[in-house]
């Protein structure tokens, strides 16, 4: 499983969108790249391109947990967000 030189960059962006996903109203969104992410990794042990079940396990759960970690960043703004939007109509409210 090799990313050539461009592999920093292409999971730069799959953190991003997971972000992106993460931040959006329905938190379900940020299901979708763990998703991906859980079938691909999957398909490639079936094809045997990853051969011993404990490399397929650790780039599994190392996977899944950066984006979860990642996932709970996006709900974590969001909900600042949130908040601080709800702040601003409170005062507007006051004047």
């Amino acid at each position: 499983m090799d990313f050539g030189p461009f592999g920093v960059f292409i999971i730069a962006a799959v953190l991003g969108v997971q972000f992106f996903f993460s931040t959006r109203n329905n938190p379900f969104w940020g299901v979708i790249i763990p998703a991906i992410y859980t079938g691909y990794v999957t398909w490639l042990f079936l094809d045997h391109q990853i051969e011993s079940v404990i490399k397929y396990v650790l780039f599994l759960l190392l996977g899944i947990l950066f984006l979860i970690a990642e996932w709970k960043s996006g709900r974590k703004y969001f909900h600042e967000k949130r908040k601080k939007e709800l702040e601003k109509m409170r005062v507007l409210d006051m004047n």
